[in-house]
């Protein structure tokens, strides 16, 4: 390792498209989402639940078991579908489906004990923020200058 005397530059902050900043988001709302489920499978009783049918007073049936696939492919997809379609329609869904993702992420709180408030709070809170992430990146999306006739193009070829 070769030491100088001389100080180090600032640290370089690379742009980074909102594309890579959504799909960052989405991917780390999925580590949190599917942790927070399996980490539940430790509270007691909760195994002895979904032995006997039942999660969050819901029969684990074919209906219960499509739902939660449902849940869990939207923000999956999320991750893909913010790398690959059009800013305009990206910004739309991005927007549409962190608000519907909302009450899901809170409804995850409902009928649990004062025992586990730290563990949903923190859980839920976490996952707020993250959508909170992703509906300001979506919603400040920089918008491209349009060059207008005249001086502006003149302007533009210099």
């Amino acid at each position: 390792m070769i030491r100088t005397d001389e100080p180090a530059g600032a640290l370089q902050e690379p742009h980074l498209p909102v594309q890579a900043k959504l799909a960052a988001a989405w991917t780390s709302f999925m580590f949190l989402y599917i942790y927070v489920d399996y980490l539940a499978l430790y509270k007691p009783g909760f195994i002895d639940d979904i032995r006997g049918g039942v999660v969050h007073e819901f029969d684990t049936g074919p209906t219960f078991v499509a739902l939660a696939l449902t849940l869990m492919a939207v923000p999956i997809l999320m991750i893909l579908l913010s790398t690959a379609l059009p800013a305009r329609v990206n910004r739309i869904v991005n927007l549409i489906v962190a608000t519907l993702y909302i009450p899901v992420s809170v409804y995850n709180a409902d009928g649990e004990s004062w025992t586990y408030l730290s563990f949903y709070g923190l859980s839920i809170g976490l996952e707020l923020l993250l959508l909170a992430f992703v509906l300001r990146a979506a919603w400040t999306w920089p918008r491209g200058t349009p060059v207008t006739a005249g001086r502006d193009l003149v302007e533009a070829r210099r």
